[in-house]
């Protein structure tokens, strides 16, 4: 057959057609099925760039969460100073660390407060290193616990102390005379401080920490009042050394005396020490209740 006869040309036409078409048909699937998986990988490609992109921006900071206020207790004495010796022998130094321990576990026990001891266990602790103590942490209270003697056995009952350049009775000056005189344990480190130096001290405590000291003084008697004996006129103040921190509130508890057998014998017990703690404690919830710059971050409780 001669390739330019009519028959060869139609055959020709129909082999084009048939080229024309068959491509098209043949090409239309796979241009479906690449279209579904350039989709998936564009997805993808999406995807592992948004998470690329998510761990080469830098990490947002988690806002801090405000920590809980500081509460420093401090036994009083310790080591080789035992301080006042009861009339059946108790020292005072066991009875401040057992009590400030149980307040300690009654304040931390509501989650609210950090609570630290200016001291731990059996060891002395000058004066001066207690308050850097509670300055040093930042403390936003300080409370002293302490259980004096008098030369008059009768008397007894809880009292609650504020520093004062003047004190303000003849028993208190005695007592915070005696509770300066601690740091003679110290050896002369610690007698180099000039009464001047003193003075001026006490002249540097800001006047919004002394009220904020006389609130506690005051929330602490209330608490006290409600189940414990208290001496006459409890609220006292003085130049109490150790409460000489020119930024924190402080307060010196006496709760009780060794010097009367009735106190001595009630501190000793520790359900008395419970008592004891826990209207303390319920001294410091009201405090921090209507100081809300000092009580930023505590949970809220009801009742």
């Amino acid at each position: 057959m001669s390739v330019n006869s009519p028959q060869s040309t139609d055959k020709v036409q129909v082999c084009k057609l048939f080229v024309s078409i068959r491509p098209m048909s043949a090409i239309a699937r796979p241009v479906l099925i690449s279209r579904r998986v350039l989709l998936a990988a564009g997805l993808s490609a999406r995807f592992l760039w948004s998470e690329r992109a998510q761990a080469a921006a830098p990490a947002r900071p988690l806002p801090a969460k405000p920590s809980l206020p500081l509460v420093v207790l401090d036994p009083g004495h310790g080591g080789k100073d035992p301080g006042a010796i009861g009339v059946s022998g108790t020292y005072e130094k066991h009875v401040a660390l057992a009590a400030a321990q149980e307040l300690q576990r009654q304040l931390t026990a509501g989650g609210r407060y950090r609570v630290e001891l200016t001291r731990t266990r059996d060891v002395f602790v000058p004066l001066d290193q207690r308050v850097a103590f509670a300055q040093r942490h930042g403390a936003a209270l300080f409370v002293s616990m302490h259980a004096d003697a008098l030369s008059d056995h009768a008397v007894r009952g809880a009292s609650v102390y504020t520093l004062s350049d003047a004190a303000s009775d003849k028993q208190t000056a005695a007592l915070a005379r005696r509770e300066n005189a601690a740091d003679r344990f110290g050896g002369p480190a610690f007698h180099d401080t000039p009464p001047e130096v003193s003075r001026i001290l006490s002249s540097l405590v800001r006047q919004e920490t002394r009220q904020g000291a006389a609130r506690l003084a005051g929330r602490v008697v209330g608490e006290f009042g409600r189940d414990l004996k208290l001496i006459q006129n409890p609220s006292r103040h003085a130049g109490f050394m150790v409460l000489k921190a020119a930024d924190i509130p402080s307060v010196l508890v006496e709760m009780g005396f060794m010097s009367n057998r009735e106190d001595e014998a009630a501190l000793r017990r520790p359900e008395h020490r419970a008592k004891v703690a826990g209207a303390m404690r319920r001294a410091v919830d009201a405090w921090f209740a209507v100081r809300p710059e000092k009580s930023a971050g505590l949970p809220q409780t009801q009742g």
